[in-house]
C-alpha cells in the first residue's frame, strides 16, 4: 500500500521564494497546496519539478486581505484534498515602500491584513485541526530587518515585526500538537529594485559576504518542517545581515558607502 504524502499548504506559491519553497517541499515528499492572490500558472519549470517529484498539487487563489477569503482557504483544501495540512508555510506578503513621514492607516492596515493577520488566522484554523493523530507544524517567512529595523518600508516592517511576535506566542499557545517558527531571509532575488549588479554589491555589505539563495531558505522551511523537539525559533538565512545596523534600505545605500554597525 503506498504512503499517503504529508499535505504542505504554501501560500504566494506560485512564484520567486515561494515557487522554490514548493518545489524544495514536493522533492521532499509532500503534496502541495499552492495559494496565490490570483488565478495565476506556476513560474517556468515549478509544474515539471512538481511532475518529476510524484506531487499531487492544486492551485487556490485567495485574497488574504479579505477575511472572509482567508476564512475560507483552508476549507477549499480539505475538500480538494481530502485531509487538513501537516504544514503551512506563511509565504505570502505585501510590500510597498512608506515611512514614518508618509504612512496612512490605510497604508498600514493592508499590510497588516496580509503579512500578519492572515497568517495568524491560517494558523489557528489549522492548529483547531491537530491532535494526537495529526500533528502540524507551521513555518512564517520573516524578513531580516526585523532584528534591526530601521525607518524604510515602514508598514512592511511593522507587520513582519507583528508575525515575529506572534510567532513565539502562538507557539506557546499551540503546544505540543503544533510547531510554530519561522525563517527570516535576507535579500535573495532580483527585482526591479535590485539587480544582479545591486545584488552583488548587497552582498559585499554582509558578515559572511554573501546573500542566500533560494534553495538554502527552502532548506531551513524544510528543516523546521521537520524538526520535532524545535518549537518558537526563528532562523536567520540572510549572510549575516541580522548582526548589522543598516540605517538605511539597501536600496538607498550608495555603492561603497559604510554606514551599518554590527550588534
Amino acid at each position: 500500500m503506498t504512503a499517503v504524502r504529508p499535505l504542505a499548504l504554501v501560500t504566494g506559491g506560485c512564484r520567486r521564494l515561494g515557487a522554490a519553497l514548493c518545489a524544495a517541499l514536493a522533492e521532499a515528499g509532500y503534496d502541495l497546496a499552492i495559494h496565490s492572490g490570483a488565478i495565476s500558472t506556476p513560474e517556468a519549470g515549478l509544474a515539471e519539478r512538481l511532475a518529476g517529484a510524484g506531487a499531487v498539487w492544486r492551485h487556490f487563489a485567495a485574497d488574504l486581505a479579505d477575511e472572509a477569503a482567508v476564512a475560507d482557504l483552508l476549507p477549499a483544501v480539505e475538500a480538494s484534498f481530502g485531509r487538513a495540512p501537516a504544514l503551512l508555510v506563511n509565504n505570502a506578503a505585501r510590500f510597498e515602500y512608506d515611512s514614518p513621514e508618509s504612512v496612512t492607516q490605510a497604508g498600514m492596515l493592508s499590510h497588516y491584513a496580509v503579512n500578519s493577520a492572515a497568517p495568524v488566522l491560517l494558523a489557528t484554523a489549522l492548529a483547531a485541526r491537530a491532535g494526537p493523530a495529526h500533528r502540524v507544524a507551521i513555518v512564517n517567512i520573516l524578513d531580516q530587518r526585523i532584528a534591526a529595523p530601521n525607518a524604510d518600508q515602514f508598514s512592511y516592517t511593522l507587520s513582519k515585526l507583528a508575525l515575529a511576535e506572534a510567532t513565539t506566542i502562538l507557539a506557546r499557545r499551540f503546544a505540543p500538537y503544533v510547531r510554530v517558527s519561522a525563517v527570516a531571509p535576507g535579500l535573495t532575488l532580483p527585482t526591479a529594485d535590485y539587480d544582479a549588479a545591486r545584488l552583488a554589491e548587497a552582498a559585499k555589505r554582509m558578515p559572511l559576504a554573501a546573500l542566500p539563495a533560494p534553495a538554502e531558505i527552502a532548506e531551513a522551511v524544510l528543516y523546521l518542517a521537520r524538526a520535532h523537539a524545535v518549537t518558537g525559533q526563528t532562523l536567520f538565512v540572510d549572510g549575516g545581515a541580522h548582526l548589522c545596523h543598516f540605517p538605511r534600505d539597501f536600496l538607498f545605500l550608495e555603492g561603497g558607502e559604510e554606514g551599518e554597525t554590527r550588534a
